[in-house]
């Protein structure tokens, strides 16, 4: 005899497979956990490895500009310097630029460029970081300084503050020269990120914007920002990260000097980055060694750090989100 339905439920359907889902959760949980165990790890060799110079130098380690591995006397202050300069650099170039790009392709590009002007600025995120570098030292670093560097310090050389900004010898490698390049490389990540979340704006907002009179400016102002903020902000850290993680292009051109002369844009400095890459092989087991694992350790921190503000940006942009209307 045929079990009977009740009118208005639904027939029960049975679980098919259930070692499946116990299978899928468990590796689901086993993959977490993996990336947990795997940051930690990380953490704890890099403490492990950097215990003889933090027991050594203790926090002055972070203020400190000198770095004599002969006389064995290390400080990162002219690497964090470096790394934090050329990173803001990058960002005040990169996110105007990448925002320009992005309206363009959203709201003002015509049908026919859409599409290859897109390709073509993701393509430049494939192009590896040496040949950036390659490109900044044999082509962009003479062309900084004989148009840009040679007529600054010859219009701005006797004034107090310019005269020091834009001081050095006419080389072009220095931070300017790494900031520009590291902008070029995170242009075509934020630029990505500005266009897809721009695109997902609701038409209907958006022509009822330009239906009222208002501008292309003012339709992006009024309502694809305020609509699209938090994945703009994601954007922008995305290519902050990029920025501060970035070695083999920095190594090129920002010159890869230890000393802090003076804070001269053209200045030759370094990075955190860019010192690990050059000395990390070369350096003897003992402080030399286990202040560049300083160095490192310095850097995730400022990585985290970062990480976490943005975090909480976007956490208090997503509580802001509907109480201006």
């Amino acid at each position: 005899m045929e079990r009977s339905i009740p009118e208005g439920r639904p027939p029960e359907r049975r679980r098919v497979a259930p070692w499946a889902d116990r299978l899928f959760a468990f590796l689901a949980h086993g993959a977490a956990w993996v990336t947990l165990l795997l940051l930690v790890g990380i953490i704890v060799s890099l403490f492990i490895g950097a215990a003889p110079a933090i027991k050594e130098f203790g926090l002055g380690f972070l203020w400190s500009a000198e770095w004599d591995p002969v006389q064995e006397k290390f400080g990162g202050l002219v690497m964090i310097y470096g790394t934090l300069m050329t990173s803001f650099i990058a960002l005040l170039i990169a996110v105007p630029v990448s925002f320009g790009i992005a309206l363009f392709l959203t709201e003002l590009s015509p049908g026919w460029l859409k599409r290859p002007l897109g390709i073509a600025i993701e393509l430049l995120a494939a192009v590896p970081s040496i040949v950036y570098g390659m490109w900044g030292l044999l082509v962009f670093g003479p062309i900084l300084a004989t148009y840009v560097q040679a007529p600054l310090q010859s219009a701005f050389g006797d004034v107090p503050v310019l005269g020091t900004l834009f001081s050095g010898p006419p080389v072009g490698i220095g931070i300017l020269s790494a900031g520009i390049i590291l902008a070029i490389m995170v242009i075509p990540f934020i630029a990505a990120v500005m266009r897809d979340v721009f695109e997902v704006t609701p038409p209907m907002l958006k022509e009822s914007a330009y239906g009222l009179g208002s501008t292309t400016w003012e339709v992006v102002s009024k309502v694809v920002l305020p609509y699209t903020k938090t994945g703009v902000v994601g954007g922008i850290m995305l290519g902050l990260g990029r920025a501060l993680g970035e070695t083999m292009a920095v190594t090129f051109v920002i010159g890869n000097f230890n000393q802090l002369d003076s804070l001269s844009l053209f200045q030759a400095a370094n990075s955190i980055t860019s010192a690990l890459a050059n000395e990390f092989a070369e350096a003897g087991a003992g402080l030399h060694q286990a202040s560049l694992i300083y160095l490192g350790l310095v850097l995730f921190f400022i990585t985290f750090v970062v990480l976490a503000l943005s975090k909480l940006l976007l956490a208090r942009l997503k509580q802001g989100e509907g109480k201006a209307s």
